[in-house]
């Protein structure tokens, strides 16, 4: 077995844990869409029982993405959400968990709908500062959660610190990676102790796939594995396998992602219908020095304040003819939305409301000018 570890992102996305079959010698892992495995005897555990518990084809795509993370285990899941309700299981009654104050706004709705009855004690905070972050930790305080960059304010946070004062207090670290992806940022690498993906966006990369997925060290890879065996929340294996040839094209995708994301937010920035730009690889983002130390690209979202409210905000959109109106984000299409109206409804009337007319763009593989002069005429209609 060759020395994956030693070799670049491009070539570990293609080879790293996906032999060939050893009995076909196929190229790609098969798909194994199979419940249950035959055992070697009745008193004798097999590598596969059932494939709620594991499946080979979701064992490779779990070793990949480790690979990839520079994590010891991966676990797959049936979406992001699950992933993340898995790792919010590490915290147990009477515990407290401190969550970044901009995060997805399903992160609120877990917290507050379902983790709050077992009586799990949370706390959103701004981790930009990690003097807030310092502040806000108690005795009890068991997990961590960040996003960097977040949803949908593109806020950096800086992991090596968060990591550090976590560790001192006894805590531990986890943070969605999503919007980064393993190519642009490894959270282990900075002392995070767990990295979620929604893998329905950049690691799946087409739209067509809904998945999530953890990776971790031996630490914390028994309890979750345990938690997710139990309740019964793994990834099927054709989302596997479309996740696996997924990755294989992160690498140039994200390129790709981040080249057109750079060139639409010099765009907006530029426009006179424009308030604000957030995008991270901007020099005006708050956080642009830690994204340059810990990132090693800003890739492709990019989130705007539009001029005239929230009428002008869905004006925009109307007008918009290569993006489409959609939540999710990450595909190879374009993508926009407002996330006070969608993916973080649950958060209106709440301090971590956002503004209404605040636009987040997903923006895609198609021509950078394409996209800049189909915002460009959107604005003008305006």
């Amino acid at each position: 077995m060759s020395d994956y570890a030693k070799m670049h992102f491009e070539t570990r996305a293609i080879h790293a844990r996906q032999e060939p079959d050893p009995i076909t010698g196929a190229v790609v892992p098969p798909i194994y869409q199979v419940s249950t495995f035959q055992l070697p005897s009745p008193d004798e555990a097999g590598e596969y029982a059932y494939s709620r518990v594991a499946n080979p084809t979701v064992v490779a795509l779990e070793r990949a993405i480790a690979s990839l993370e520079g994590g010891q285990h991966g676990l797959a899941f049936g979406s992001g959400m699950a992933a993340t309700t898995a790792a919010m299981s590490l915290v147990r009654s009477g515990d407290h968990l401190l969550i970044t104050n901009n995060v997805y706004g399903g992160n609120l709705q877990l917290l507050r709908d379902h983790l709050s009855h077992y009586n799990v004690i949370y706390d959103f905070v701004d981790m930009s500062d990690p003097s807030i972050v310092e502040t806000a930790i108690r005795p009890n305080t068991r997990l961590l959660w960040t996003e960097t960059p977040t949803n949908p304010l593109l806020q950096v946070i800086d992991i090596a610190q968060i990591a550090e004062i976590a560790h001192r207090h006894g805590a531990w670290l986890g943070t969605d990676n999503t919007f980064a992806s393993p190519y642009f940022q490894n959270p282990l690498a900075l002392g995070a102790d767990l990295v979620m993906h929604s893998c329905t966006k950049y690691l799946g990369g087409h739209s067509d796939l809904v998945a999530g997925v953890l990776v971790t060290n031996a630490e914390l890879y028994e309890p979750l594995f345990e938690t997710r065996r139990t309740t019964g929340g793994i990834l099927g294996p054709f989302d596997a396998w479309l996740m696996l040839r997924g990755i294989k094209t992160l690498g140039i995708r994200m390129q790709a992602h981040q080249r057109n994301a750079l060139a639409v937010a010099h765009f907006l920035e530029g426009h006179p219908g424009v308030e604000w730009v957030l995008y991270p690889g901007l020099k005006s983002h708050p956080q642009h020095a830690v994204a340059a130390r810990q990132m090693r690209g800003y890739s492709g979202m990019v989130t705007f304040k539009i001029k005239g409210g929230h009428a002008a905000a869905v004006k925009f959109i109307q007008g918009l003819q290569v993006f489409t109106s959609a939540v999710s984000l990450g595909g190879v299409e374009s993508l926009v939305e407002i996330p006070h109206d969608m993916t973080h409804e649950s958060m209106q009337g709440t301090a971590m409301d956002i503004s209404p007319d605040v636009i987040r763009l997903s923006v895609g593989l198609e021509h950078a000018v394409d996209l800049t002069t189909d915002l460009e005429q959107a604005l003008a209609a305006i």
